[in-house]
């Protein structure tokens, strides 16, 4: 399945850290940063959640809310929450349905082997639930100020 700018985000539900089932839909008129990482407590990971922590009051003041997304088991996410002081939701994909709904499980390779794994990527999803921009095959370094920098940009879409 592809994602089309513009169109309707796939709506999902997922347990958050807490045990709570979260669906994309209970955030209709807020906007979305929906990111989907590969591993909690990895560096990169780290770096990415922390990144998304120390500006999670300027998403908060362009009325957006952060969502992490991977395939670790709830129990992980809250010890990678509590580790880190997050301030926002990662939700478990275990089976990585959703993951494969926004076309982030791909095919790696690593030291020769590969698996299947997440694709580091963003979403930025408006009030309406509809895509507005993604990001594939992140990097970390910059790209929180990128993504609020779009959005802060493009407020007209976003207020």
């Amino acid at each position: 399945m592809s994602i089309e700018i513009g169109k309707q985000a796939p709506n999902f539900t997922l347990e958050s850290q807490t045990g709570e089932r979260v669906s994309l839909s209970d955030f209709k008129g807020k906007n979305v940063v929906l990111y989907f990482y590969p591993k909690d407590m990895t560096p990169g990971c780290t770096t990415q959640a922390c990144d998304f922590r120390d500006s999670h009051e300027s998403f908060h003041d362009v009325n957006a809310v952060i969502i992490g997304i991977s395939p670790d088991p709830i129990a992980r996410h809250q010890k990678f929450i509590d580790k880190y002081d997050l301030p926002f939701s990662l939700l478990a994909d275990e089976n990585h349905e959703v993951a494969e709904a926004y076309g982030v499980w791909k095919l790696k390779k690593m030291f020769g082997k590969e698996y299947y794994g997440i694709e580091r990527s963003t979403f930025i999803i408006d009030k309406e639930s509809k895509v507005q921009k993604e990001y594939r095959k992140v990097r970390v370094k910059g790209h929180v100020e990128e993504a609020l920098t779009y959005i802060k940009e493009n407020n007209q879409v976003f207020a």
